[in-house]
């Protein structure tokens, strides 16, 4: 990924919060790693294929989910399902929102629910997958983005 493709992959995940919640995240300097993923208490997943192909994810713990739901949906009980809901619909509007750069041959699949973590996940050995921390409301979350 270029320079300015990552800067638009934490542009438009801080907006994205901004949007949904009217408080923008903060996103710390992203870093790369490979092998063992960082995995929060849920994930949502998203397979990317096209003329880029690799897996973007957002996980996060059960408070950040829980206090964006209070502020999206206006509600004061939240369960597990929306839990596992709304992380895969921040994958889902994150990555889809990355056609804007990448092009419409950027082909995003339905999201994968992950609750806790997941063994059987790996990050690309072959190419680096840029984490991007993100601090919002006081809670900490990561996107996850591995493209070739």
């Amino acid at each position: 990924m270029t320079n300015s493709e990552l800067k638009y992959v934490v542009d438009t995940t801080v907006n994205f919060f901004k949007e949904t919640t009217g408080a923008p995240a903060e996103c710390g300097v992203p870093y790369t790693k490979n092998g063992s993923p960082i995995m929060l208490e849920y994930s949502g997943i998203i397979g990317i294929s096209g003329k880029r192909k690799g897996s973007i994810y957002f996980t996060s713990g059960q408070n950040l989910l829980q206090s964006m739901a209070r502020k999206m949906l206006g509600v004061k009980e939240v369960g597990t399902d929306d839990f596992k809901d709304l992380s895969g619909e921040i994958a889902n509007t994150i990555s889809g929102n990355l056609r804007k750069v990448f092009g419409r041959e950027f082909h995003i699949s339905v999201p994968v629910i992950v609750e806790g973590q997941a063994r059987d996940i790996k990050l690309p050995r072959d190419i680096d997958a840029y984490i991007i921390p993100i601090n919002w409301n006081g809670n900490k979350a990561y996107l996850v983005v591995g493209l070739e």
